[in-house]
């Protein structure tokens, strides 16, 4: 699971630089953690995550520090999570993760993305069950052992564990986020970061020419302010 992650998001990685949209992407996660758990990170579990995503990220600290500032503002406007479901072009399932001000904008835009490329936004679970949703965490492997680790987290929610390229990676079922980001501060575990992941449970292989359609709708589609993340089960 891990190499398969880490190809993706290291795809994704690229297109954000490119986008230069990251640092606005967690300043949004900040704004929305701030909000609902208030600016301290000692006491807010969820900013602490975002905080740590954004230093490995090289999000400035200064630029840290204003989001949580600009959030502390009751005038500071609210962002919502929606997650819109449907199909792209060739029957690829598609989920789209977003945070938004203003969900007839997000919607209205989300919904021309499909239908420009030939596919169709969907309802609420029209594809979602075709995909495991999963926290991974990551961390440096450096002085851990993995056949060690495994055993000590499996109490605390582990589904798999893999390591790359000298990084270990931890993953859980969505609700057992929680219970493993406390084991790991626990053992005294940095971690490097630590976010949702959705995986396919089956994929759909195309030819290369269908990839590059639905990779154009992919690339339409995160240059919107309000998407976080884009899911496929394409291959």
């Amino acid at each position: 699971m891990g190499r398969a992650f880490e190809f993706r998001k290291e795809r994704k990685f690229k297109r954000w630089d490119k986008m230069s949209k990251v640092f606005t992407r967690l300043g949004k996660e900040i704004v929305m953690a701030v909000k609902t758990g208030g600016p301290d990170p000692t006491s807010n579990p969820r900013l602490r995550t975002i905080i740590q995503n954004a230093k490995g990220a090289q999000m400035p600290k200064d630029r840290i520090e204003a989001a949580i500032k600009r959030a502390s503002d009751k005038d500071e406007k609210d962002y919502e999570e929606i997650v819109y479901e449907g199909y792209g072009p060739f029957g690829i399932a598609v989920i789209v993760e977003t945070s938004t001000d203003n969900i007839n904008r997000t919607v209205a835009n989300v919904r021309s993305y499909f239908s420009k490329a030939g596919g169709s936004l969907g309802t609420s679970g029209s594809v979602s069950f075709m995909f495991d949703h999963k926290a991974v965490f990551r961390f440096n492997g450096e002085g851990h052992d993995l056949e060690e680790l495994e055993l000590e987290l499996i109490d605390f929610g582990l589904t798999d564990i893999d390591e790359n390229e000298g990084e270990i990676f931890v993953y859980t079922e969505f609700g057992d986020f929680g219970s493993m980001q406390k084991a790991l501060e626990d053992k005294g575990i940095e971690v490097i970061s630590a976010d949702f992941q959705r995986f396919p449970t089956t994929l759909t292989e195309l030819t290369e020419e269908q990839e590059e359609v639905i990779n154009k709708m992919i690339e339409k589609m995160e240059e919107d302010d309000d998407v976080n993340q884009v899911y496929t089960n394409m291959a």
